[in-house]
């Protein structure tokens, strides 16, 4: 059991067809047959979208998305065509919306990795492969990689993980062609990322993608490069052997799993409301990777 706390009622808007609610997301389509995204402040941890919300954490991610996808144009077009508020949308909407391209979506997730962690770890620990890629012996965790790997994913509902798949895999669902392009353009996005963030003292130890076709071009979609698709880590106190300090939810993460929180995870109870600490720090650390990383203040 796993999913939403307490699922919310996205609001009805005229002329927006409501499509989907995810973790963070709700999805509409127009009148002209484009998609709406609205970034919600939610926030989830181990399956479940918590009862808690994170002030500002749309806006973070959305701002953060879009000067992304201005420092990759060059390598892969997105589907953003403007950040325009619907009209007789609600004002909490403003800075958390994108009208998008409605796209044909790839039906994987696309990770690409150059470092060891998260469910990378776990596999190379038990078999010495992440994603059947055979990897080097005296690797630890944060290890950086002898090079970047593509490790896709499968799409999972909410409550349920992602599952990583081989190369192959991606091959039978897609063809080989879009899977080769699929890898090329993922790691060449993530090339291009990690190198932005090394220049403001940030390692991407690992990052995921989403694809769709506009037509036949292959466009980026969803998130990019916010702490929530990412591992973001600072490069000052990134040290191989053990977890790393990171610029996501693990203020959330550790007190879940912490006596404070009185959450027993295995016994499949929905988690508590965060104490307002939690939610303080965790914000905090939404805010300083997007300065960091832009270079802009909040």
């Amino acid at each position: 059991m796993s999913g939403f706390v307490e699922k919310p009622e996205p609001p009805q808007v005229p002329g927006l067809v409501h499509l989907h609610t995810g973790k963070v997301r709700d999805l509409y389509r127009d009148g002209a047959g484009d998609l709406v995204m609205v970034a919600s402040d939610r926030i989830s941890a181990y399956d479940w979208v918590l009862p808690t919300e994170i002030p500002d954490k749309g806006r973070v991610l959305t701002r953060l998305s879009l000067w992304w996808f201005d420092q990759l144009a060059d390598l892969a077009p997105n589907h953003v065509l403007s950040t325009e508020l619907p009209e007789g949308a609600p004002a909490d909407w403003a800075g958390r919306t994108l009208v998008c391209k409605s796209l044909r979506m790839v039906p994987v997730e696309c990770v690409a990795r150059g470092y060891l962690a998260g469910s990378g770890l776990t596999e190379y620990r038990l078999s010495r492969t992440v994603c059947g890629l055979p990897l080097p012996e005296g690797l630890d965790d944060g290890s950086e990689l002898p090079e970047p790997i593509f490790t896709p994913a499968t799409k999972a509902a909410v409550g349920d993980h992602d599952e990583n798949v081989s190369y192959e895999e991606v091959v039978r669902q897609v063809g080989a062609p879009t899977a080769a392009q699929l890898r090329r353009t993922t790691l060449d996005v993530y090339g291009r990322a990690r190198g932005i963030a090394r220049e403001r003292g940030i390692v991407l130890a690992d990052t995921k993608f989403e694809f769709g076709f506009d037509g036949e071009t292959l466009t980026l979609a969803d998130e990019v490069l916010t702490p929530d698709s990412s591992r973001f880590w600072p490069a000052g106190t990134w040290e191989p052997g053990r977890a790393q300090p990171s610029y996501d939810k693990q203020f959330v993460r550790d007190w879940l799993t912490s006596p404070a929180s009185g959450w027993d995870r295995a016994a499949e109870q929905p988690p508590p409301p965060l104490p307002e600490e939690i939610v303080a720090a965790t914000r905090a650390k939404y805010l300083e990777a997007y300065e960091r990383l832009t270079g802009e203040r909040w």
